[in-house]
């Protein structure tokens, strides 16, 4: 904090107490206000500047494959190719226009998401209470609380009414925490005790609050946790790491073909500039101009998929590296269960019984349900729904709702006469009412003090003395519960010799009543999309705030922890190594009151295993490790602005079986990539056969820089965003995640490229030598090129899939077939219609000529078919 902000900070502290016990609707002026929000800014979290078009645009051109293009370019206009170089730059900028709408489309869905309900706070300003905006919430304003409001700004509690707060999106606890209104020592400016306090993005669950906000923005606590955020490198998906490795070493060996090429024509004695224009035309038929860009748009196509089964990437890079997570580390709270507690057994008469089996009609049970609603503050909107109050004491307004009983109509019926509040240190609360007449005391709180100060046990007879055999009896069904990872909380009642003012030693001599528990459930969608992952080779792991045995618990009922697993607290984790940590890395399913910087080291743990990580979460202390992951994802509903900044992905309906959805659309969409790239290298490597043949046979050249650029651009691309858009295949989920460090082109891809590429080759030296014999240079350089380019049009439906057309269908993906056709109509022009066939230097064509070419186009991909039929017939496919 700079010293301008810790001098009125100081100042505003003093000034406050010394108002707000005198006239608690002193607070700020309007101008003071004003001027604050000018000074320090809105409440907001990223302070980073967004690139600019321009920025995102020039960044396009960074690849090395797009540099030589351009020397390729600049070598064209030199020899006076005018037409290559403008088709040359004409890719190169299309690509970079791809690529720059695509990140602000991405961005554009954030800001959707972010548009969504903003909270807004209650501050007293000239001494008129108001409600403003959170971002015009400035350091200094005294802000009300009330049950179900959002806190948002960091600030010290000045009154105090009872108030709880939920701080799981700081801390991942789903446990209300009681706060304390303590008198602050003049001129102090620390936070002080967290008791006293309230922060930035947690939910007041019960009672009410005063408080002067001390901090805004990036001095909250939830703006250090954005600091550690900031402070988080990013990682490059396994698939720019791969696609960069490629491109670096196609440059090298395209450069050294293209010198090797240049060196034998001018051996030849070929002049300089028809030697510069074989080895431009080398490198245009060798540098698959398409893929970066049919790389963008498979995955936008991807993107828009899973966007409408509500899953946002921000990330057009990470939609494939879904497919290689094989770690899922998940926040608990929200994401793997439904944050909110919900009841579930209880016992009364010596009976451990459901929720949904509580009965009326024993006076015991009757009496214990009874006590729960008065004895709480909670309530449930029953028009809309909506339940407002501590997740505990809603849990218990749930109970009497199973059963059709209303929580306001018991309370209306009984009305309290007083109360003492919950106490940590007491670990009770009592409410006073009269019952039929008599004063009675009902008191709720932890197990272990009621029930030493508890003289009585009711039982459907009547009360009954309470033994210590009694009271062991009910200590074992307590932890029974407790190991199931439930929440217990017991009950019990007191007659009053009158209506008075109660004191703390009326708690005491109870006559006990029963036990009620309660947990935070799992997703029912959770628990099949954590089997889900395990199929697919999937490792899911439970990150929390919450106690280890109830994550344990939890983790238990989702499949995540299993015989054998361990679960380590974050003290635990602290106290060790790194080394330790990987060495039982494997066993620990589940991590338990964990901090932000343990998270960011488990994940980095299982990263340094080589595995591909996904963090899944919705609160601030889960941000740094989203960002750290290799995927983070945030939830779009009940996630916090940073963690949502943090995240690759966002899921609109935070829904955590949408991420196994994404999962497979993640490797349907690598799997379309790696057979788009497949499609071009080894129409590219036909190319490549054809200059080298040539070259080193001293022979015509095949082909202009133009005809390859012209299949490149155009008759290459609409096959492969065809093949981008193909439906993914059964049986993804089945297979195990792909190795990160495994190469795209893998030996299995690059022999299929190579034989693919001869076979085509062969059929387009076919077409050129017919033409050298049937006409001249000309037109065996416009067999060459109709012949490749036709052989590459139909080679668009082998590289589909592994599968032949009999299995694939050739009416599955209709884009193909319109691809196909497009590309058909587009070579037709070129060779028929005057001007085109002036400016793609190519010869007239008889008709036998033309029938040739069809049929020596056609050949490659019948022989690649009938090798597939073969295979699946031996496969059984």
């Amino acid at each position: 904090m700079d010293t301008e902000k810790q001098r009125w900070h100081t100042l505003e502290t003093e000034q406050v107490l010394s108002s707000v016990k005198s006239d608690r609707q002193q607070g700020l002026s309007g101008a003071e206000a004003e001027s604050r929000l000018e000074q320090y800014g809105p409440n907001a979290l990223s302070e980073g500047k967004k690139k600019s078009v321009l920025q995102v645009f020039l960044e396009q051109f960074k690849d090395l494959m797009v540099m030589i293009l351009i020397v390729a370019a600049l070598i064209s206009l030199a020899t006076g190719e005018a037409e290559s170089t403008i088709v040359i730059f004409a890719v190169l900028i299309l690509n970079a226009v791809l690529g720059t709408v695509q990140h602000f489309k991405a961005e554009k869905s954030l800001e959707s998401l972010k548009a969504m309900s903003a909270p807004s706070a209650k501050v007293i300003r000239d001494g008129v209470r108001t409600t403003v905006p959170s971002p015009q919430v400035v350091p200094g304003d005294i802000v009300e609380l009330e049950a179900g409001d959002m806190v948002v700004a960091d600030g010290r509690i000045l009154e105090n009414y009872s108030l709880k707060v939920n701080e799981s999106s700081l801390t991942g606890e789903s446990e209300a925490v009681e706060k304390t209104a303590d008198v602050i020592p003049k001129g102090d400016v620390a936070l002080g005790d967290r008791k006293n306090m309230v922060f930035s993005g947690s939910l007041v669950t019960y009672g009410r609050a005063v408080f002067v906000v001390t901090g805004t923005g990036m001095d909250t606590e939830l703006g250090k946790v954005a600091a550690l955020m900031n402070q988080t490198q990013q990682r490059k998906t396994p698939l720019q790491q791969s696609l960069d490795n490629f491109s670096k070493k196609l440059a090298i060996i395209i450069m050294a073909i293209c010198a090797l090429v240049f060196v034998l024509a001018l051996y030849r004695q070929k002049p300089i500039l028809d030697a510069l224009m074989f080895a431009v035309a080398l490198a245009v038929a060798a540098i698959p101009e398409a893929l970066s860009s049919i790389v963008t748009i498979v995955q936008a196509m991807g993107t828009q998929k899973m966007a409408r089964q509500n899953a946002i990437m921000k990330d057009l890079k990470a939609v494939e590296t879904l497919g290689a997570v094989s770690v899922i580390c998940s926040d608990k709270t929200g994401t793997l269960t439904q944050n909110k507690m919900t009841p579930q057994k209880i016992y009364a008469d010596g009976m451990l019984l459901d929720g949904d089996q509580l009965d009326l009609a024993n006076d015991v049970q009757r009496l214990l349900l009874k006590e729960a609603l008065l004895a709480s503050d909670a309530t449930t909107d029953k028009e809309t729904g909506a339940e407002i109050g501590d997740p505990t004491e809603v849990a218990l307004v749930m109970l009497g709702n199973r059963i059709g009983v209303d929580e306001v109509a018991y309370r209306r019926q009984h009305p309290r006469l007083g109360e003492l509040a919950f106490d940590s240190d007491r670990k009770l609360m009592s409410t006073f009412h009269s019952v039929e007449g008599v004063p009675t005391l009902y008191t709720k709180g932890a197990i272990d003090v009621l029930l030493e100060r508890s003289a009585w046990l009711l039982t459907s007879q009547g009360k009954v003395e309470m033994t210590q055999e009694r009271r062991a009896e009910i200590a074992r069904v307590n932890t029974e519960l407790s190991r199931q990872g439930l929440r217990v909380l017991s009950f019990a009642c007191k007659e009053l010799e009158a209506v008075r003012p109660l004191t703390l030693e009326d708690e005491r001599d109870f006559t006990f009543v029963g036990l009620i528990s309660m947990i935070d459930p799992p997703r029912p969608e959770a628990i099949q999309a954590v089997a889900d992952a395990k199929r697919g080779g999937i490792r899911t792991i439970m990150i929390t705030g919450d106690h280890k045995i109830t994550a344990s618990a939890i983790a238990r009922q989702l499949g995540i922890f299993r015989d054998g697993d361990e679960a380590l607290s974050g003290v635990e984790l602290d106290a060790m190594s790194d080394d330790e940590l990987d060495q039982r890395l494997e066993k620990i399913s589940v991590y338990a009151r964990v901090s932000p910087e343990n998270k960011i080291r488990i994940v980095g743990a299982w990263q340094r295993k080589g595995r591909i990580v996904s963090m899944t979460g919705d609160g601030v202390n889960d941000a740094p490790a989203l960002k750290a992951a290799d995927i983070g994802v945030a939830m779009g509903i009940t996630g916090t602005e940073v963690s949502k900044d943090a995240a690759s992905m966002i899921l609109s309906d935070d829904n955590f079986a949408t991420i196994v959805k994404a999962v497979v659309n993640g490797r349907g969409v690598y799997t379309n990539i790696k057979n788009a790239i497949n499609f071009l290298l080894s129409g590219n490597m036909a190319g490549i056969f054809c200059v080298l043949i040539t070259s080193l046979a001293n022979l015509p050249m095949p082909f202009a820089a133009v005809h390859l650029l012209f299949i490149n651009l155009l008759t290459d691309s609409l096959p492969a965003i065809a093949i981008g858009v193909e439906p993914a295949g059964k049986g993804l989920l089945d297979q195990k995640p792909r190795d990160p460090k495994e190469p795209i082109l893998t030996r299995s891809l690059l022999t299929r490229i190579m034989v693919y590429g001869a076979l085509i080759a062969a059929a387009t030296m076919g077409a050129f030598f017919l033409g050298l014999n049937n006409g001249g240079d000309a037109l065996a350089m416009t067999m060459a090129f109709s012949t490749l380019t036709l052989a590459r049009l139909f080679h668009g439906f082998n590289c589909r899939g592994e599968s032949s057309l009999f299995r694939l269908g050739l009416t599955t993906n209709k884009a193909s077939l319109g691809a196909f056709a497009a590309g058909v109509v587009l070579l037709a022009a070129v060779l028929f219609i005057p001007g085109l066939t002036t400016l793609f230097q190519v010869a007239p064509l008889t008709l036998p000529l033309a029938g040739a070419i069809v049929g020596l186009a056609l050949v490659p991909t019948l022989i690649i078919q009938a090798w597939k039929l073969i295979r699946d017939l031996k496969k059984g496919r």
